[in-house]
């Protein structure tokens, strides 16, 4: 059914199989008897794949339903996602078969444009939805396109920016946004043709905390209060599991699980730390929530006396970075106002805040992409304004939110060929950064037709191939699945140990939690705390993890460290 009709557009995944069976385990009259999505049979296969990525599949989805969809890096979720309003096949070309009725419409007739009054999108990479650079226009384009009068689009704009707290946003150009704040736009712009179906994937992936919350409270309210049905995939499975209704999850092997949550994450591997904890100490029924799980917390006694998660970094350790007084702005906008900022040699260090706190400012300060207006910035004690840009990234390296900024070559092994040719290496790559990353695999294929998190590890890749010295990175667990992000942190704290500094800029708690030595927290532009990981994460509980919220102790982050605590 058609063909890719440009680069843009090319096929997005790599082939792999997955069957999707019927649904069980619905409470008795949760939902009314109508289904709003029915799949029968429903085949698919990328342009050139040896198998196909969704194969036979067979699924009812009850109109309301709030639905989370779990799986690996590559198992089919987005492409199942995508189907639902046509773009899989016709932007994606491929083989289909079967049939697929969303809110009693053909997806595979009518596709996107007739799909979209119905069917809401949001995608993994919010950049590729936008036409326009102004967030308000963005948010008009759809409306203007259904003709919808100009009275009925500016009231509707004004609800749906209220709604997501985006208000100041209004008057922005996109592209001075955080990723975070694209993310939000995107799911504006969705909700402004008020769907009945939303289909988002991975819509928290770069919002903070806080940022992740609202809007998945948002969701839920459009859920249960208008009926909107809405379908979600996530890696980041413990924010959305208190919403969840049923529980989809491929994994990747041609089989699907479904039924409540309670139901199929003990059986999967994308079980968050709650639902972890649980299971080890046998807590029924299985928490789902912080709340949820505090009863079950409180009736064991734990020995933490001795118990420390604090690595020590040499005080002697010579500074990788130091940086006095760092501002910078966008036009009229100041991004980062006075920072500093010290991570000495063989550190870890996460560097986290809100959307637009100043982290990716920051980031791009260090490696010379931007300039500071004010301000001094040390690179392993040299002033980084008598350094060239080459000369920083022999020692810096720097890996962006957005994977496609990095790659351009026809493989993936030329794309990490090519890093270690421009940087006077060898051919050899660093022993186990192949397997660590999971990309062993990829090797042969075009790096711009993976999915989003096969990017993100051919990205990571592609820098790390290099060897720097000092690692900087930007949400690098976006869309990355939870095996392969503890394939790739052990990776990250084996070169730690061989002396390498990392500073990680990211929203993922429970990923700082189990690796970050230090956090260095940002608010509004400047550096507004910075210490251990267990102080930091005990004095902003909203930076904490679901372990620590839950024995309020910052010895106490994840579930080894309570395991041990109770043995």
């Amino acid at each position: 059914c058609g063909s890719p009709t440009g680069g843009a557009w090319r096929r997005f995944a790599r082939a792999g199989s997955a069957t999707v069976r019927e649904g069980r385990g619905w409470p008795a009259g949760q939902f009314g008897h109508l289904a709003v999505i029915t799949l029968r049979g429903l085949t698919y296969t990328y342009p050139g794949a040896a198998r196909p990525v969704l194969e036979a599949v067979d699924l009812t989805v009850p109109a309301g339903a709030f639905v989370l969809v779990t799986g690996a890096s590559g198992s089919g979720k987005s492409t199942l996602l995508r189907a639902l309003n046509g773009l899989v096949p016709h932007f994606s070309g491929g083989a289909i078969s079967g049939v697929l009725q969303v809110a009693a419409r053909n997806p595979l007739q009518l596709g996107p444009r007739g799909m979209s009054a119905c069917v809401g999108c949001v995608f993994q990479d919010p950049e590729s939805q936008f036409v326009f650079d102004s967030v308000e226009a963005e948010l008009a384009f759809a409306m203007e396109n259904h003709a919808v009068p100009r009275l009925l689009m500016e009231r509707r704009i004004d609800a749906v920016l209220d709604r997501l707290g985006m208000g100041h946003l209004r008057g922005r150009r996109i592209s001075t946004l955080s990723g975070g704040e694209k993310q939000r736009v995107a799911l504006a712009s969705a909700l402004t043709l008020e769907p009945q179906i939303l289909v988002l994937d991975e819509p928290t992936s770069q919002l903070d905390p806080e940022g992740a919350e609202q809007v998945l409270s948002l969701l839920a309210r459009l859920n249960q209060d208008q009926g909107i049905t809405v379908v979600l995939s996530e890696h980041r499975v413990e924010r959305v599991l208190p919403h969840a209704d049923l529980l989809i999850h491929l994994p990747g092997d041609g089989t699907l699980i479904s039924g409540s949550p309670r139901e199929v994450l003990p059986h999967t591997d994308q079980a968050p730390p709650l639902v972890q904890l649980g299971v080890e100490l046998g807590w029924t029924p299985l928490p789902l929530s912080v709340h949820e799980a505090r009863s079950h917390a409180a009736g064991h006694a734990l020995a933490t006396s001795s118990h420390t998660r604090v690595r020590a970094v040499t005080s002697d350790a010579p500074d990788a970075i130091t940086a006095n007084g760092l501002s910078y702005a966008y036009g009229e906008h100041v991004a980062l106002s006075d920072a500093n900022l010290r991570v000495r040699q063989g550190e870890i260090v996460a560097l986290m805040g809100a959307n637009g706190s100043g982290k990716t400012t920051l980031l791009r300060l260090l490696v010379g992409l931007l300039r500071p207006i004010r301000g001094d910035l040390y690179i392993r004690g040299q002033d980084a304004r008598h350094l060239t840009l080459e000369e920083r990234i022999r020692t810096l390296g720097y890996v962006p939110q957005n994977p496609n900024a990095l790659l351009f070559a026809e493989t993936v092994a030329d794309e990490l060929a090519f890093t270690r040719r421009s940087h006077g290496l060898s051919p050899d790559l660093p022993e186990g950064l192949l397997e660590a990353l999971g990309i062993e695999s990829l090797l042969d294929q075009y790096p711009r037709d993976l999915s989003v998190g096969e990017r993100q590890r051919v990205a990571l890749g592609a820098i790390l191939a290099a060897e720097p010295e000092i690692v900087l990175l930007d949400e690098p667990t976006r869309g990355v699945d939870r095996a392969q992000k503890e394939a790739f942190m052990r990776y990250l704290a084996r070169e730690r140990e061989e002396g390498r500094t990392l500073l990680v800029a990211t929203h993922d708690v429970e990923l700082v939690a189990e690796s970050m030595d230090r956090i260095v927290l940002l608010a509004e532009g400047s550096v507004c705390d910075d210490g251990p990981t267990c102080d930091v994460m005990a004095r902003h509980p909203d930076y904490c993890s679901q372990i620590g919220r839950v024995f309020d102790d910052g010895r106490l982050l994840t579930v080894r460290d309570v395991l041990g605590a109770v043995r």
